[in-house]
Order: structure tokens, then C-alpha cells, then sequence
């Protein structure tokens, strides 16, 4: 490893790359944990303190999160070149994956298995987010009667 400071470890190149592919494939909608435990407990290539700077900023910028912060790290160590290698490690295979789904799907959309399949899934998926989203009404309805009955509304 070469390039310590002050616990800190800098990044190879192509390890900036994988690090990257690996981390868009453990995680989906949110992975700050899973980013924050490579990078800096262990990869080491942030300490604490600079993961929340970069991530504050990562934050603020328009854009997913994550992309954001991939970018700024690859930008801070190697430059233009080092932005598009950690976002092209980011988004490269899960790309690739979508595409080989969707590929596949245009291939066998036809086949009745397959569409039935794909319809129970979306009634499970439509269940799932009504039931959550009547959890969800239930509960601020039941605060809200809960507030106004003690006077606080």
C-alpha cells in the first residue's frame, strides 16, 4: 500500500474501478452504510471525517449520492479520468444487467409462464406498497386523533 496519510491509503487505479462494481452490486436504493464501511474502516481510503465532509457535499450536488461522492473521490485522486473510471464502475454492470434482463424479456414476453409470472409479481408488489402505504395512513391518523384529543391541534 503506498500513499499513507495521517491513516489514510491511497487508492490504485483499478482498484478505484472494482471497489466501485462491487459496491453498485451490494446495494440498491441506499448503500451509504456499505460505502462508508469500504471506504473508510476497510479500504481506508477516507478517514471518518472526510467521508461525512464528501458525503455532505455529495449530498447537495443534483444527482444520485453515491454517483456523486464515486466521482469526487476519482476526481480527488486521479483526476477527470479517475471521475469516469469510479462512475463507470458504478453503473457499468448494473447497466449491463438491466439490459440482459430486458433483452431477455423481449425474447420471452410471449411465453404465458412467463407473463403470469411477471403479473403475480406485480400484484405482490402493488399489495405490499397499499398495505405499507395503509400502515402508513393509519399510523398519522392515529397520531393526528391522538395530538387533537389532548388539545394539540
Amino acid at each position: 500500500m503506498r500513499g499513507r496519510e495521517a491513516g489514510r491509503v491511497r487508492p490504485r487505479a483499478p482498484a478505484l474501478f472494482l471497489s466501485f462494481t462491487l459496491l453498485a452490486l451490494q446495494g440498491f436504493g441506499g448503500v451509504l452504510a456499505v460505502v462508508q464501511r469500504e471506504l473508510v474502516e476497510r479500504k481506508r481510503w477516507l478517514t471518518p471525517e472526510e467521508f461525512i465532509e464528501d458525503w455532505a457535499v455529495a449530498q447537495i450536488l443534483p444527482g444520485p449520492n453515491v454517483v456523486n461522492l464515486a466521482m469526487m473521490l476519482g476526481a480527488r485522486w486521479f483526476g477527470l479520468g479517475g471521475a469516469l473510471s469510479a462512475m463507470a464502475g458504478l453503473l457499468a454492470l448494473p447497466l449491463v444487467l438491466v439490459l440482459a434482463l430486458a433483452t431477455l424479456h423481449a425474447r420471452h414476453a410471449s411465453d404465458p409462464a412467463l407473463a403470469g409470472a411477471l403479473r403475480g409479481m406485480a400484484a405482490v408488489s402493488s399489495g405490499l406498497i397499499l398495505w405499507r402505504t395503509r400502515l402508513h395512513l393509519l399510523w398519522l391518523l392515529g397520531a393526528g386523533a391522538l395530538l387533537g384529543a389532548l388539545g394539540f391541534v
